[in-house]
């Protein structure tokens, strides 16, 4: 697939409508949640946490991707409670170009302050793949 989107995508209003299908990613040095979600429920599913880093991590998303075939990718960028960067803020950004650089395909960011806590909150058992469904739920219900 194409495409001219640019690598990083923080805007979501104008979100393309032939982009119905997600991956959700809650990126981490040695953990990634993941989640698959669409357009038309506007839910999210929580998927087995990748627990690999540097290539090993690269080739099992590719493995979910080939899998569900998603027509964009969101990212969590974690931003400090006042909304300054930190460097998780810089290491999310990084693995959203790589990931559009990878799989050529649109990457969307989204704000993931207090996701993790909100999972953990909720008593989840993998909060990883929990806080990958709020970032695409939180995208989802932000796209007309």
């Amino acid at each position: 697939m194409k495409t001219d989107t640019p690598p990083l995508q923080t805007e979501h209003a104008d979100v393309n409508a032939s982009l119905r299908t997600f991956l959700a990613f809650d990126y981490g040095l040695k953990r990634t949640g993941v989640a698959v979600g669409n357009r038309l429920t506007r839910g999210a599913q929580p998927q087995p946490t990748i627990a690999a880093e540097g290539d090993a991590r690269f080739v099992k998303i590719n493995k979910i991707i080939q899998e569900w075939q998603p027509d964009a990718l969101v990212i969590g960028v974690p931003f400090h409670p006042d909304g300054a960067e930190h460097d998780n803020t810089l290491r999310a950004r990084k693995f959203g170009r790589q990931l559009h650089g990878r799989f050529n395909l649109p990457v969307f960011e989204v704000d993931e302050r207090y996701s993790t806590t909100e999972a953990l909150a909720h008593g989840v058992k993998d909060a990883d793949a929990a806080a990958a469904c709020i970032i695409l739920e939180q995208f989802l219900r932000s796209i007309p």
